[in-house]
């Protein structure tokens, strides 16, 4: 028996897929490399140097960020150094974070490129839609949202009730 699966069932199996899509495609670059560690990379690409700068650049939170950049210690990519303010700590790709990310670049160009493919088969701007549901539940929350339904479920419901009487 299937049972209709849930907005937050659906994303995250689609999250699945697009993960274990970029894994394959990291084996067969003969990369060991989490995709997990992209958003941090690419930002850093783009000038991000602490982690708040990644949190900001990503809209991942920054108990995710910190995580990541902790594996990504661990595995020799990026390294810290503390601020003068002594709370924060500027991030830094070590030698072979920096030669990773150069041999990423084209990758991630063709994620965008395969990102394209997938909004032609769709029919609809994928990217664009995701944005736009991102922005309504920022809006208005989905708790606010399910507040509402459930007052409108028992509206109905009880107008049900009084129509069979």
């Amino acid at each position: 028996m299937k049972i209709k699966p849930g907005l937050g069932e659906l994303l995250r199996y689609l999250a699945e897929l697009v993960d274990k899509g970029s894994e394959e495609t990291y084996r067969n670059m003969n990369i060991r490399y989490r995709p997990r560690f992209t958003p941090v990379l690419r930002a850093m690409h783009e000038g991000a140097v602490t982690i708040q700068d990644v949190t900001a650049a990503t809209r991942l939170t920054q108990g995710a960020v910190s995580q990541s950049v902790a594996l990504m210690e661990q595995e020799g990519i990026v390294s810290r150094q503390q601020l003068s303010d002594g709370r924060s700590s500027a991030l830094t790709l070590t030698p072979e974070g920096e030669a990773l990310t150069r041999r990423l670049l084209s990758h991630w160009e063709a994620i965008f490129g395969a990102i394209a493919t997938l909004e032609q088969d769709a029919g609809w701007p994928v990217m664009r839609s995701l944005e736009t549901l991102i922005h309504c539940l920022e809006t208005r929350g989905f708790q606010e949202r399910i507040a509402l339904a459930s007052a409108s479920s028992s509206v109905i419901g009880e107008q049900h009730a009084i129509n069979r009487k």
